[in-house]
């Protein structure tokens, strides 16, 4: 039996859309899509509805369209934490609203089937957090063929900012310097190995450890806003991912200074002897790790693995042919086209397959290592050469996403 989710009153149906725009903001939407999203949504449950997104809250705007023009004007105002990564939330309330919509499931039972995505998380879900930060971490060490002590002792310093960020997340007065504190954490271990084990290739095992944190997405989706528009959310998103790679950059400077302070000067080589195969199967890992970082279900590991060494592997060998920022943007464009192709197929969000896939991509660790090597060297050329070398990674990756859409249309939104 079906229902008509018109038949819900207007205001079942406004909280409807708000908690739905809310979750979506909370899961990482970008805001073109997210307003997209609500605004079919709005539509197809009887509404008008003008939504306005930024990174950190939501304007949504609605109307009866059955009534007299300004007779049910109703305005919410909801402010939002800057959203993450939740690959299976994000499903789940997409499937929820397509259940709605579809009449399989009324607006209230869909209202309570969204807030029951709000389980507190076990204690074996947690301790997968902590161990895939680590792994994470190794992989991309791994990845960059850095010798087995730096693969370890990144892997090591991935493992103890994970569960730093599950002490900070306990304090929140901590929340505003936890990049910070990770960044002196993951400088203070690496100089430590380079001063009393073996020499190090200090900034690359610090970015690889700090992988996690890295903002590269939020660099790619402020630059994808403002090529579609949304001039404030792309303008924002990318200021503060701009003031995350700034605090990253200063705790791991402070780190360096405190141990030049009490007299530990690490030794630097620059050195990446491993063999092609390590690159892979570090790949293989990494693609696992970011699985359960983006907190996908675990019956769409295959697919966010499979999106993710495709990205990686379509980058590296067209890159190697063709030059790095061609290959960028084959890997985006194949990506973005997979993940519209897979959000037809199989009536899901496209991200499973696109956001993955992007990530091994994004201009993070080049943007980190740039300032990094600009505020140690002092030198105005470094930083030049530096914000060059992101642009045309950024340039290249929103080629990609724009041309991938034109070659595969996008049915669903998100």
């Amino acid at each position: 039996m079906t229902e008509n989710p018109a038949s819900a009153t207007y205001a079942q149906r406004i909280a409807f859309v708000c908690e739905i725009a809310s979750r979506l903001h909370s899961y990482g939407t970008t805001a073109q899509r997210l307003e997209a999203a609500v605004a079919a949504l709005s539509q197809r449950l009887g509404l008008d509805c003008e939504p306005w997104s930024n990174p950190t809250g939501l304007i949504l705007s609605f109307n009866d369209p059955s009534r007299p023009l300004g007779a049910s004007d109703t305005t919410r105002v909801i402010r939002l934490a800057p959203g993450e990564n939740d690959l299976h939330k994000l499903s789940e309330a997409d499937r929820i609203a397509e259940d709605v919509v579809a009449g399989r499931m009324s607006v209230a039972e869909g209202h309570t089937a969204l807030r029951s995505l709000d389980r507190k998380p076990s204690a074996r879900w947690r301790a997968m957090q902590v161990l895939a930060s680590g792994l994470a971490s190794g992989a991309v060490a791994g990845l960059w063929r850095l010798p087995w002590l730096d693969i370890a002792t990144a892997g090591l310093i991935g493992l103890l900012i994970g569960l730093l960020g599950h002490v900070i997340a306990r304090r929140p007065q901590m929340k505003e310097a936890s990049d910070a504190l990770s960044a002196l954490l993951a400088g203070f271990v690496a100089i430590l190995v380079a001063n009393f084990i073996a020499p190090l290739n200090l900034n690359t095992v610090i970015i690889a450890s700090l992988i996690v944190l890295l903002p590269g997405m939020a660099l790619t989706n402020s630059v994808n806003e403002l090529t579609s528009q949304h001039l404030v959310s792309g303008v924002a998103r990318f200021a503060g991912a701009m003031a995350t790679i700034l605090k990253l950059t200063v705790g791991s400077l402070i780190a360096v200074t405190l141990a030049e302070l009490v007299g530990l000067y690490p030794e630097v080589r620059a050195s990446r002897p491993q063999p092609e195969w390590v690159e892979w199967s570090s790949m293989v890992l990494a693609a696992y790790a970011f699985a359960v970082l983006f907190k996908a279900h675990r019956r769409d590991y295959p697919w966010v693995m499979a999106a993710a060494f495709a990205g990686y592997g379509i980058s590296r060998f067209a890159g190697e042919a063709w030059g790095a920022p061609v290959g960028i943007f084959l890997s985006a464009l194949v990506l973005t086209a997979a993940g519209n192709a897979f959000a037809r197929w199989a009536n899901r969000p496209g991200a499973l397959i696109r956001v993955p896939g992007i990530l091994m991509l994004v201009p993070g660790s080049a943007s980190l290592r740039g300032l990094m090597t600009l505020v140690q060297q002092q030198d105005v050329g470094v930083g030049q050469s530096a914000v060059l070398g992101v642009t045309n990674i950024v340039m290249a990756l929103i080629a990609g996403l724009l041309f991938g859409n034109l070659v595969v249309s996008a049915r669903k939104n998100l």
